[in-house]
């Protein structure tokens, strides 16, 4: 068999694991996800309809399986069985208990079907990985259960009560929302939600919850998706500023680990020094501050206005520190 020939082999079992995953899957979907044209694609669904595969829909639309037909599970290759060790370990990590543990149920179900050699594979290799957690958990131990609850109030469209403390409240307070959505940034995770309230969307903290949980009462009103919100987001962020750093070469294996955070854009490396462009829609306070840790390795800062809000803040914290050594 060519290796086209197999590629095109393996493409095609591929969409039909596709076609069972899901109830309508996309032309388009099945393109981007495979990197191939559209005329491939149809070629491809062409094939399996060819091999006796019930298929409805139409090109332009979208593609399902016709109802009551599947096939035995797939086999899994070698790779694929391992990555199973890895995909648990970061669900223990990234998610909260809860889901981890509903996870790790379906996970015992997929292993059940593997070869006994990938088994003992599997088994040899669970103790060979090793996560550690972060030093901020991402959830606290009295909500183990905040994003498998916020999943489903999302599916259900049900309110959320939850007990939240945000980052300039002394304590938690009490609130209801309507979550759309989860995003995960930063090293957090985030519940995107209407806020009764706030009347508003926000965006909730996966670490600050200290209670939360499920009513009987539906969604106030319908609301936007999640992928609209974000996009609304985008646009309505402040406009940035284009900052120019030139750092000793030594110190800027050490930016490099956080400034993807601060809107990294690209590097220019010389002998001696590194230029670094960012896009920073803050110049007041947080990039000023991350910056002020590398300071003293600094050549030159663009613009103007950063490198004095630099100075101001480095003369304030040394007003601070004298301060307090003359009381």
């Amino acid at each position: 068999m060519s290796i086209e020939l197999k590629k095109r082999f393996d493409r095609i079992v591929d969409i039909l694991v596709q076609l069972q995953s899901k109830r309508v899957v996309k032309a388009q979907e099945l393109a981007d996800r495979f990197e191939v044209s559209l005329r491939t694609i149809y070629r491809d669904i062409k094939s399996l309809e060819q091999a006796g595969v019930p298929l409805i829909g139409e090109a332009g639309t979208g593609y399902s399986i016709m109802e009551g037909y599947r096939l035995p599970p797939v086999s899994f290759s070698r790779e694929e069985a391992l990555s199973f060790v890895a995909t648990e370990k970061l669900a223990q990590k990234f998610l909260d208990k809860e889901s981890s543990q509903r996870y790790s149920a379906a996970l015992l179900k997929i292993k059940a079907i593997l070869k006994s050699n990938d088994k003992d594979l599997l088994s040899s290799m669970e103790d060979q990985i090793v996560m550690k957690q972060q030093a901020v958990p991402l959830f606290l131990d009295q909500v183990p259960h905040i994003l498998s609850s916020a999943l489903e109030a999302i599916s259900l469209k049900k309110q959320f009560e939850v007990n939240y403390q945000g980052i300039r409240d002394e304590q938690a307070m009490a609130r209801t929302i309507e979550p759309i959505g989860i995003v995960h940034e930063s090293g957090f995770w985030y519940i995107v939600a209407y806020c009764l309230k706030r009347q508003d969307f926000r965006q909730f903290r996966s670490d600050r919850f200290e209670s939360a949980k499920i009513t009987e009462t539906n969604f106030s009103k319908s609301h936007i998706s999640i992928a609209n919100y974000l996009a609304q987001k985008k646009q309505d962020e402040q406009p940035k500023s284009l900052v120019k750093l030139s750092v000793k070469r030594e110190i800027a294996s050490h930016l490099r680990w956080e400034r993807n955070y601060y809107g990294f854009v690209k590097e220019i490396v010389g002998p001696e020094w590194v230029e670094m462009h960012f896009q920073s829609p803050d110049l007041d306070l947080e990039f000023p501050r991350w910056l002020m840790m590398f300071a003293d390795h600094v050549r030159s800062i663009e613009p103007e206005r950063l490198r004095k809000q630099v100075i101001s803040l480095l003369e304030e914290s040394l007003n601070t520190i004298k301060k307090q050594g003359e009381s």
